[in-house]
């Protein structure tokens, strides 16, 4: 077979990310507090932006009508459409663009959004719900210890069993690998297992369940007792809720087992539980949502969110025509590009976030009204049909970002959710369902909780077509227990 060399046409097209478009995707994804870490990331960076302020604003709208000059803002055009000098016979270049643009003007003529909500006095953040550092476990511990009277030996031993606790509380570590790690006699780690295991919280420091409850029985003064005999002999029963099993191993009624039950389920399982967990998110609304007659109004929150501008001092660099380097103005004229990027990035970025919103309060109209009962299917397909624009582009407007409306804050994603049948008339939303279903489990009889397939059937009489793994899949979710765990007796 020969070898032969062949030229061909091939017609492609290809997607290039470029920087500047990658950077405008990310800021679709970021939420309000992102967006104002990222905003002063660049002005630290960028010498060519400048933070201005209202006063600012102002005073250069009176400079403009002074010199006879006509706002801006009163064009209809967008801030892609910056203002620039006509343009003679010949296509100006890049940098001529760049240098002709009036950047006061620009920035002044477009705000980022509507005018940001007034509050009052009482709304904004006390003071005493900030704190920079929360109190750990091994903290608390550890302040008791400097506090109890002990050796050294056995303050060390007490020490190094504070450090081998995990997020529960539990001790994790055998007291012989204890001794050796910290080269201390092993029946002084027993006494200083003792000593913490009577610090705050009650239970702390114990090596299983059975001994952390049995602690705080001993600190609430039950001892040799049924509830003390339930914990000791038959936790495993108790945990299965085998009550029958349990009133028959001892010799006593339901009655007395179930209270008993109840004594014990009033314990803590986790004494590391108020210490414990993942640091609180506080969750800043990226959108408000408020009701003005008939109407509802979208403001977008502009809360800490610098407006910028261009700065007049490297703005004349450019317009000076002579005197300044070649690199120099390379480098301002870069930088400028940079900087008039981000500033229509963050413009569109408001604007497709405006109008995803408008978008699903007009399809979710009765759920604003009326609340989560009359919340409607959607996907992500009707927004983006409706505000035309493409279906990733939804998607990212739509994480990380909270709205705030009349009925509460929620995330934006919760707007989108699956559909459920009715027998007849249009189908349900999926959090709907999920929420009579949780109605239906606070309403019922503790003695006699329902099953996933009773739940089922209720639902299917309020003309809702459900299976029952669909009830038990929405129950999980929603972290409610079988029947059989929620069953109480007496």
């Amino acid at each position: 077979m020969a070898l032969e060399l062949k030229q061909q046409l091939r017609l492609t097209q290809q997607l290039v990310m470029t920087p500047q478009l990658q950077q405008a995707i990310k800021l679709l994804q970021l939420s309000q507090l992102e967006l104002v870490d990222v905003v002063q990331q660049e002005l630290q960076e960028n010498p060519v932006l400048e933070e201005t302020s209202e006063a600012d604003e102002d005073r250069g709208a009176e400079e403009q009508r002074a010199n006879g000059e006509v706002p801006l803002e009163t064009e209809a055009s967008g801030p892609e459409e910056a203002r620039a000098e006509p343009a003679t016979s010949a296509e100006p270049s890049d940098a001529q663009k760049i240098d002709d643009i009036d950047w006061q003007n620009y920035v002044d003529s477009y705000p980022q959004t509507s005018p940001a909500p007034v509050r009052d006095e009482d709304d904004r953040r006390s003071l005493e719900t900030v704190h920079s550092r929360r109190e750990t476990l091994a903290d608390h511990l550890e302040w008791q210890l400097h506090l109890s009277p002990v050796e050294d030996d056995e303050r060390l031993a007490a020490q190094w069993i504070i450090g081998n606790l995990d997020e529960h509380g539990y001790l994790k570590s055998e007291l012989d690998e204890i001794a050796r790690q910290s080269d201390v006699p092993l029946e002084v780690v027993g006494r200083a297992l003792a000593t913490v295991q009577a610090f705050d919280p009650t239970g702390v420091a114990a090596r299983d369940l059975r001994e952390c409850l049995l602690l705080q029985l001993a600190a609430l003064g039950i001892g040799n007792s049924l509830v003390h005999t339930l914990v000791d002999q038959h936790l495993d029963a108790l945990q299965r809720r085998d009550f029958r099993g349990i009133g028959r191993a001892l010799g006593i009624t339901l009655e007395e087992v179930a209270a008993a039950a109840r004594l014990v389920g009033t314990l803590e399982p986790r004494p590391g539980r108020p210490f414990g967990g993942e640091e609180p998110i506080y969750i800043e609304p990226d959108i408000h949502v408020y009701k003005v007659g008939d109407d509802f109004h979208i403001v977008l929150n502009e809360d800490g969110l610098p407006k910028l501008r261009v700065s007049n001092l490297y703005r004349d660099v450019l317009t000076r025509r002579d005197g300044v380097a070649k690199d120099t103005r390379d480098y301002v004229r870069e930088k400028m590009r940079s900087a008039l990027w981000l500033i229509k990035s963050i413009h569109q970025r408001q604007r497709t976030i405006y109008k995803v919103m408008q978008s699903i309060v007009k399809q979710q109209r009765e759920f604003f009204d009326r609340g989560i009962n009359y919340l409607r299917p959607l996907n992500l397909r009707d927004v983006a049909e409706d505000i035309e624009m493409h279906e990733s582009t939804v998607s990212r407007v739509t994480t990380n970002k909270y709205v705030n409306t009349p009925q509460g804050i929620f995330a934006l994603k919760y707007f989108f959710n699956s559909s459920i049948s009715r027998f007849d008339g249009e189908a349900i939303a999926s959090e709907s369902v999920k929420d009579k279903i949780r109605r239906i489990v606070t309403n019922e009889d503790p003695r006699r909780p329902l099953s996933d397939q009773r739940i089922a059937e209720m639902l299917k009489a309020s003309n809702i077509d459900i299976a029952r793994r669909t009830v038990t899949k929405y129950r999980e979710a929603m972290n409610v227990l079988s029947s059989t765990k929620r069953r109480q007796i007496g």
